[in-house]
């Protein structure tokens, strides 16, 4: 057990039994009052080594929070492990039914990373408890799919590249991890930045978190991602993760760069490198 954890429970024992880890003459009784003024944010480190960053090693899974940009390539083969298929919701308007699933804007096949398809179901019924319909439009594409979308793009701009489709390598649809997710009234509409006035939407800015996902491209983020505000894209990066970026209105290259330099500071400390290699990503090659 790291000290994070046992200093915690340390610490909760001695609030829920005054008498723990004291001597058997010493009774006096602690009140939450007593210690409501401490300051009990306990050090977490690895080995002696300070671990300087709001989200712990252990609270993070380095897969879920791959970076995908221009300046961040996947490789041509990267795929996000296990996919599989989205499981569909057969009606939006039966009470009785008990497919739990997700509504699609389309019939098509698609897929995404296990861990972030079955968090996506639950923020749909979820959503649907609530009255809001909510219909995946876009899961996993992968680099080829991405390179042909985006030369299309670029054929019908006359070459310009002007922010919607993302580069094959830089997409973070080839994440397995990233989601388009509209409310039923845009499932046949083009996306803009107006859906963010819809209560679908305004819904999973307040709540995507407790799911594990992210607004992948925020509105005031534009000039870090290189992305027109897409109100729709989800991105799942795990509970801990999101609900610190979303906390703090952060973009994952924010949250990227934070990571990076807590971990600069960690290995320069002297602490063990095999704990970060994998949180390390460098850019591909393609």
């Amino acid at each position: 057990m790291d000290k994070k954890r046992l200093l915690s429970l340390m610490c909760a024992g001695m609030l829920l039994f005054p008498g723990f880890g004291l001597g058997e003459e010493e009774d006096e009784e602690v009140s939450f009052a007593d210690v409501s003024g401490l300051d009990l944010e306990i050090e977490v480190t690895y080995d002696d080594v300070e671990w300087n960053f709001p989200v712990d090693l252990q609270d993070m899974e380095p897969d879920k929070i791959v970076l995908a940009n221009k300046e961040m390539l996947l490789s041509k083969d990267f795929v996000s492990e296990p996919l599989v298929s989205i499981p569909a919701r057969k009606a939006d308007k039966d009470d009785n039914n008990t497919n739990n699933g997700v509504l699609k804007a389309s019939s098509g096949k698609m897929q995404l990373q296990e861990d972030c398809a079955a968090a996506l179901v639950a923020m749909c019924e979820a959503a649907r408890d609530e009255g809001l319909y909510l219909y995946l439009k876009s899961a996993y594409r992968s680099y080829q799919t991405q390179n042909t979308m985006y030369y299309n793009r670029l054929k019908k701009n006359n070459g310009k590249d002007d922010g919607w489709v993302s580069k094959p390598g830089a997409s973070d649809h080839q994440t397995g991890l990233g989601c388009d997710v509209v409310p039923k009234s845009w499932r046949d509409k083009s996306m803009n930045s107006n859906m963010a006035s819809t209560e679908e939407c305004q819904w999973m800015a307040a709540h995507c978190a407790e799911y594990g996902f992210i607004i992948r491209y925020p509105e005031d983020k534009e000039d870090i991602t290189e992305i027109n505000y897409e109100p729709w894209h989800l991105r799942y990066v795990g509970v801990a993760a999101a609900t610190y970026i979303m906390e703090n209105g952060l973009c994952l290259e924010e949250f990227h760069d934070q990571l990076q330099a807590a971990i600069d500071e960690f290995l320069a400390a002297g602490g063990n490198r095999s704990l970060v290699e994998k949180f390390i990503q460098v850019s591909a090659e393609n």
